[in-house]
């Protein structure tokens, strides 16, 4: 799929915006613009010891740019995301990263599902949204995090949280998160093969019906095997970076 630079500003736009909403679950995490560059971070904590980890989205901007940006602005501990489109080559960016003292973390596909053809797996097992106090307390066991408020569960809420239950076992997880028109899709978790297109076919109903106009996600290796059988098309590549010294600015 060839994607236009107007299209991968589009999605990554929803990826900013989603991916601050979830993390902002526990600390408020804000997204913003510095120059050309996406900033992602947590808003200001009274111990600088607090701060988790902050990004740097950067698309079609050099990455000599992007650095001298990211120096001037950037607290210790940060990463740089550097999106390329399909149809690019990535090994100019590595180089070009590595040679400002950066690392290569990982890479990930970027995703997205036009929410214009849904596909219908046979559900294995029963798909529910977490709408309940005892159902997000369940939840919250199995990942050991608190559970969802009861103000999360509602339709208002800015995500929807949805489990694959066997008996009234969890065994699959995964949460879609409004974001500028559009949905986020995270924290894909299963427990064994075919609960992932079930979870996922309901999620996107549900978008769909809510009015989003597609879905978009990131993708390890594995996961990439998964999402294009839910119609979701590769549209790049996020490339994360970090400097071989986590603590120099």
């Amino acid at each position: 799929m060839t994607t236009g630079k107007r299209d991968i500003e589009a999605a990554i736009e929803v990826f900013v915006h989603g991916f601050s909403t979830d993390k902002s679950r526990t600390f408020p995490y804000e997204a913003s613009r510095v120059g050309p560059l996406w900033l992602m971070r947590d808003a200001e904590r009274k111990n600088a010891r607090d701060y988790r980890g902050e990004e740097w989205i950067v698309h079609d901007v050099a990455a000599e740019e992007a650095d001298a940006i990211v120096r001037q602005h950037a607290r210790p501990g940060f990463a740089v995301s550097v999106v390329i489109a399909n149809d690019g080559p990535d090994e100019p960016t590595r180089t070009a990263y590595k040679a400002l003292g950066y690392r290569l973390l990982r890479t990930e596909g970027f995703f997205i599902q036009s929410l214009r053809q849904i596909p219908d797996p046979p559900a294995i097992v029963s798909i529910e949204r977490v709408r309940t106090a005892e159902r997000a307390a369940q939840l919250g066991k199995v990942i050991r995090r608190r559970p969802l408020p009861d103000d999360q569960l509602g339709d208002d809420a800015p995500f929807r949280q949805y489990v694959a239950l066997d008996g009234d076992a969890i065994v699959g997880r995964v949460r879609s998160i409004d974001a500028v028109g559009a949905t986020w899709c995270s924290a894909m978790f299963v427990e064994r093969r075919g609960i992932g297109q079930a979870l996922m076919a309901k999620m996107l109903h549900d978008d769909k019906a809510h009015g989003s106009r597609c879905s978009m996600l990131l993708a390890t290796r594995a996961g990439a095997l998964l999402y294009p059988r839910m119609g979701y098309e590769r549209i790049g590549t996020l490339l994360i970076f970090a400097p071989k010294n986590r603590t120099s600015l």
